[in-house]
């Protein structure tokens, strides 16, 4: 078939990215990849075309190739295609180069062992150094974006293969030290420093030193300046754009590594030219480079960071965040090494400033009180970790950035966690201090819980409301000045609103003990004092339930005698028995039983009555501890034998959990019978399983839907039977089953969980043909040979034999389909392949090393899965 239109392949790529997992499933997805590539050397189609379908290859290349054969291959086309462009201007040389680069890494082809690979190096390096590659790489004009797509190549790949280019350091230095035209500075020196960095971190690792990698400017003989050996002492693949510093082992690493002097000085020598190009980089590229020579000289001995001193000089004062942010990892990693206390003051009044700005846009805005709220100090006074304000932070320098509430939400809150840390700090005592921080925050709460309590207000301002207490709480954990206020406040939101106890019983379970025992008691006193009907009913049952306990019994209890009259739908009852249900584990006693009693002979609902009479029955006949137990949920069965709140156990019975597979699924010995081939499953099980289900599902549109199989019972340690897979292929091709269980544990639950996929091999589709009338074997044979002529195919190959010879080989694997046999030297076989094809072989003259093997069939498709299964058995012996 030709190549497609300009037109087809717009629908083509269109319908592909509207979902590319149903494309590929779909027939036309098999042969995309192959089209794409053969396509691009096609006149027809014009370079815009062309370049959307390499974007397409650069956004799917593992949907498009997605094994390593197959992105060699496809590697190899592309380097192909860029060497037949014309010398003329093309739009096709970057993305072509950045295609077949992408391919070879997430196909899992790069290696020293590919030819694509090997190809592709020697052209990256030869186009970043700017050296005559010959005239189809285009006139002098592209050169310059040539040399730029290929640093960024040559950096994805040492991303990926850490330590490739470790012996490329020397060159990459003399290209960014070249005076005239040379490489782009930017992704020349993002690929010097990240090359830099993994050697440096890969030769500590392996207590190495750098073996003149940094003065070494010619290639070496043979193979190329790439180190294989290096990128596979890697290990783990680094990665250069994670916003965080090596651990402290990793530090104890670099320390090993003792340059010699020569070698310390060639590193400040790269280092140094690394950072007096750093200007000429954009913000985000200055940042990145930054980190990178910041990884790769922390820990290392010998290497002083005021190699980054001058920098500093213009950093401090950057309007780039991202170039701010970088001045503030490197005070992380280095502290006073790098940093004195009027840098940090400087920095300090800087962030403290600019964070007041009116015109901030409220990204950067929140940005800067972020870097003010985790300010690496040089010398921190509490424990590592501990939230603190800087020290040199002064309240009257932040008094710019005291919260209120025409904020935006996030801003305010930001602004109040830096307000609490102020308050934490604060020595002055509260009382009489009009203008103390923790005066301002008990007033900013103060205005929050009345915005909050205002009849119909935004639910947006409650929550509001509940995130500032709760920071307020976390921060000021040990003062009661503080804290007092804020329970007050909130018990007084909560008698103007009750429809926000949901929020009350979240910020109950999360705020610590100190400020959630003083809440509890006033909220239960809140609620009990209010009379047992009203449309708030449900939210202060609900409240209660979280809130009850033994003490204040008898006021709870006449509230809930008083509420149970109101009671007389299903969902309050339920919530009732919640209440009675949280004193029955509080150990509240005799009024309680009372209260029971009554409930089991009044609530209308059947459930109710139950529940209740139940409870009553297990405060008459439970002591304390064994009533704790019975109620709680149970560690054997959670969803059969608890009593647990809300039917949760029942609920969670009836779904379907997700686990770990208990179960164990392989292929087993195949019997070549029937009309159609079935597989033998082997399972074992590691628990009790029951009820199982298997589930099968082939993806495309090879073989007919499977259906599923069922098992009753299976027991770990008993042998089971074989379970019977009946394949339907609508095409004789492998493929893999996807495999999914439903199954019930013995504690009730029914589980479901994914199998790893199983493989159907071309071998276990193979089927006899029906034995022929006695004497008739070779007349059959040879008409079965010619019928496959003229509209099937023919091929002819060599396969060799193991030390047990021909007759071993057909008897093991080929026994049940030979129809004529002159043992030991000549064989005729006819397998069936469903749902209508012929696989013929003629395997004739062995000799002791080898047979020739004529194969014939009537299926073209079928030669290519023959000739790989002939060159299996082969090597299998």
């Amino acid at each position: 078939m030709g190549p497609l239109s300009r037109e087809a392949w717009a629908q083509l790529l269109g319908a592909f990215r509207a979902s590319p997992s149903a494309f590929m499933a779909a027939p036309e997805g098999e042969d995309l990849g192959r089209d794409l590539l053969s396509d691009l050397r096609s006149e027809k189609l014009s370079e815009p075309t062309k370049v959307s379908m390499l974007a397409l290859s650069l956004e799917y290349p593992a949907q498009l190739w997605p094994d390593a054969p197959a992105a060699e291959a496809a590697a190899t086309s592309l380097l192909d295609t860029l060497v037949l462009l014309p010398p003329r201007p093309s739009a096709l040389r970057r993305p072509l180069l950045l295609a077949a680069t992408t391919a070879l890494v997430t196909g899992g082809a790069l290696g020293p062992t590919s030819g694509a690979s090997l190809r592709l190096l020697p052209l990256l390096l030869g186009l970043a150094s700017g050296g005559d590659l010959g005239r189809g790489f285009g006139p002098a004009s592209e050169q310059r974006p040539l040399q730029a797509t290929a640093c960024e190549c040559l950096r994805e790949l040492e991303s990926c293969q850490p330590g490739l280019l470790g012996g490329c350091l020397g060159l990459l230095r003399g290209l960014l030290g070249q005076e005239g035209p040379v490489a782009p500075v930017q992704p020349l020196s993002l690929l010097l420093a990240l090359a830099l960095r993994n050697t440096l971190v890969i030769q500590a690792r392996a207590g190495a030193s750098l073996q003149g990698l940094l003065t070494v400017r010619a290639s070496p003989p043979g193979g190329g300046p790439w180190n294989w050996t290096l990128a596979q002492a890697g290990e783990a693949h680094l990665q250069p754009q994670a916003p965080s510093w090596p651990a402290a082992e990793e530090e104890c690493r670099l320390s090993a590594l003792e340059p010699s002097p020569e070698e310390a000085r060639e590193l400040r020598a790269a280092v140094a030219q690394l950072l007096d190009t750093s200007y000429l980089l954009t913000p985000v590229a200055q940042a990145q480079l930054l980190w990178l020579l910041g990884w790769a000289l922390r820990g290392l001995r010998g290497q002083p960071p005021v190699l980054f001193k001058p920098q500093l000089v213009r950093l401090l004062s950057t309007a780039q965040l991202t170039l701010l942010h970088a001045v503030l990892a490197l005070k992380a990693a280095f502290g006073e090494a790098l940093f004195t206390a009027q840098d940090e003051a400087l920095l300090l009044r800087r962030l403290t400033l600019a964070a007041q700005h009116p015109a901030l846009p409220l990204p950067a805005h929140l940005f800067h009180l972020h870097c003010l709220l985790s300010f690496p100090e040089n010398c921190p006074l509490g424990p590592a970790g501990e939230e603190a304000a800087p020290l040199l932070l002064e309240p009257q320098l932040c008094r710019g950035l005291l919260p209120h509430l025409l904020l935006d939400p996030m801003a305010l809150l930001a602004r109040l966690h830096l307000l609490c840390l102020l308050c934490a700090e604060d020595e002055q005592e509260e009382k009489g201090q009009a203008q103390s921080p923790c005066h301002y925050l008990q007033e900013l709460l103060a205005g929050l819980q009345q915005r909050a309590a205002l009849p119909g207000s935004p639910r947006a301002l409650a929550t509001l409301c509940f995130r500032a207490s709760y920071l307020v709480a976390r921060c000021l954990a040990g003062r009661h000045a503080v804290l007092t206020p804020l329970t007050h406040g909130l018990a007084q939101l909560y008698r103007a609103r009750p429809a926000l106890a949901p929020h009350f019983v979240d910020l109950l379970d999360r705020v610590a003990p100190e400020l959630g025992e003083l809440l509890r008691v006033v909220l239960r006193q809140e609620v009990v004092s209010r009379p047992g009907g009203g449309e708030a009913l449900r939210w202060h049952l609900q409240m209660l339930a979280r809130v009850a306990d033994r003490d204040a019994q008898s006021a709870t209890l006449a509230f809930l005698q008083a509420a149970a009259v109101h009671c007389s739908d299903w969902g309050l009852q339920q919530a009732l028995l919640r209440v009675c249900r949280a004193l029955l584990r509080a150990g509240v006693g005799g009024g309680l039983a009372d209260l029971l009693q009554a409930l089991a002979r009044q609530l209308e609902d059947p459930d109710g009555r139950d529940h209740a009479r139940l409870y009553y029955i297990l405060l008459s006949h439970l002591s304390g501890p064994k009533l704790g137990v019975a109620l709680g949920p149970s560690l054997a069965a959670p969803a059969l034998t608890s009593l647990v709140a809300e039917n949760q156990g029942f609920a969670t019975a009836l779904m379907v959990q997700e686990a770990p597979a208990p179960i164990r699924l392989s292929v087993g010995t195949q019997r070549a019978e029937g009309p159609v081939p079935v597989l033998q499953l082997q399972v074992e099980v590691l628990e009790p399983v029951y009820s199982l289900e298997l589930r099968f599902r082939v993806e495309g549109h090879v073989y007919a839907p499977l259906g599923a199989v069922h098992v009753p019972c299976l027991c770990p340690g008993r042998p089971a039977r074989p379970l019977l897979l009946p394949l339907q292929p609508r095409r004789p091709a492998p493929t893999q089953l996807d495999i999914r269980a439903l199954y019930t544990r013995s504690t009730g639950l029914t589980c479901y969980t994914r199998l790893p996929p199983l493989p159907v091999k071309f071998a276990d589709l193979f089927l006899p043909f029906p034995k022929p009338p006695g004497g008739a074997s070779s007349g059959f044979f040879e008409e079965l040979w010619d019928s496959c002529l003229p509209k099937g195919a023919e091929s002819r190959l060599w396969c060799p034999l193991g030390p047990h010879g021909l007759e071993a080989l057909v008897s093991r694997h080929l026994e049940p389909f030979v129809v004529v046999a002159q043992p030991p030297t000549s064989y005729h076989v006819a397998i069936r392949l469903p749902p209508d094809s012929a696989l013929l072989l003629r395997l004739e003259a062995a000799q002791a090393d080898g047979v020739p093997v004529v194969l014939r069939t009537d299926d073209w498709a079928v030669l290519p899965l023959a000739g790989d299964y002939l060159r299996g058995l082969s090597a299998a012996g």
